[in-house]
């Protein structure tokens, strides 16, 4: 399998060429190599696609990614030294740290998924959700569906035993939810976005019950992972990566025409479908890091804690250096 995203290395994609103008840019061959494990599948790539298309040179860098097969892929890749970063939420890097193991995070989305339904179903709220067919993807312990049973216990809902609830992989469950196989589906955000397109709604979104948990700031779930002794060694290359990332995500916020240059890549159904999953990544583009990320990640690893342990590891606190203090404010 190729190791390279298709649109890494097609000149002119970011700005109809403009990166070409600038001065000084060196070739390839001339700088540091950045390794980024990502899946083949994942919507990291179009970001991934965006730095490879001129940013990384200009921030000093080669990109190479390495497509891995899946999540607990790029988990081995990172910890063998294959690659130098990869993209995982914050719970695994805290479980990694407090295993003695060197990992850190820096903000990559704030996205989170969403409860979604077919209105046809009836279902519009938590409280019509016993006795209903539920679909999960991400298993037992995903954050979502942990904070949607937080949620539920507020509304004196046992979710777990109230409903029937099934875990597959996010394509399974929209399909089954498409069929009337399910009654409402807990999928990742771009699934649910698809759903959406669909004519689902969402019965829960993630972003909008954290309030009601006592969360008043989202922690950004996902991150670039990376180790401090990488970063130590090659300071203005992790920097000039995250720089990079940044400025990527500025233009993918504004330029609707670096978009539809990305729409090949985003296997989109159709225009309603790349229509949501455009906006759905847009609404997760974080702020530049602060100190509040990490205060707003311990909130919820203590809600979390109280609700599944296991979900967070059995950790009770957020070890410190989770967050890397090395980048923003």
């Amino acid at each position: 399998m190729s190791s390279q995203s298709p649109l890494i290395g097609r000149r002119g994609f970011l700005i109809g060429g403009a990166l070409l103008a600038a001065p000084a840019v060196l070739s390839a061959q001339d700088l540091p190599r950045v390794r980024v494990g990502t899946l083949q599948f994942g919507t990291v790539n179009w970001e991934l696609a965006v730095i490879g298309d001129g940013l990384d040179r200009r921030h000093g860098f080669t990109l190479e990614p390495l497509v891995l097969a899946d999540k607990d892929a790029t988990a081995v890749a990172f910890q063998s030294g294959a690659v130098d970063l990869i993209v995982t939420d914050w719970i695994w890097v805290a479980r990694q740290r407090e295993a003695g193991r060197d990992a850190t995070f820096v903000p990559f989305s704030l996205t989170v998924g969403a409860l979604m339904a077919d209105p046809k179903t009836g279902i519009r709220t938590i409280q019509h959700l016993p006795g209903k067919r539920l679909g999960v993807a991400g298993g037992e312990d995903d954050k979502s569906w942990v904070l949607i049973q937080a949620y539920a216990r507020k509304a004196g809902i046992d979710l777990p035993r109230a409903a029937t609830v099934n875990f597959a992989a996010p394509p399974l469950l929209n399909q089954l939810a498409l069929r009337g196989d399910l009654d409402a589906v807990l999928n990742f955000w771009q699934f649910a976005a698809r759903l959406a397109a669909k004519g689902f709604r969402p019965v829960v979104e993630i972003g909008k019950i954290l309030p009601e948990l006592g969360l008043d700031r989202p922690p950004p779930l996902l991150g670039w992972v990376f180790r401090d002794g990488w970063a130590a060694q090659n300071p203005d290359l992790a920097r000039g990566f995250l720089d990079a990332s940044f400025a990527a995500k500025a233009a993918m916020k504004t330029d609707d025409a670096l978009w539809q240059r990305l729409k090949p890549e985003m296997q989109a159904e159709d225009d309603t479908v790349f229509a949501a999953l455009r906006d759905g990544y847009r609404a997760g583009i974080p702020a530049p890091p602060s100190p509040a990320d990490a205060t707003a990640a311990a909130a919820a690893l203590r809600l979390m804690a109280g609700i599944t342990p296991a979900a967070v590891g059995g950790l009770t606190a957020l070890p410190p250096g989770t967050f890397w203090p090395g980048y923003g404010g």
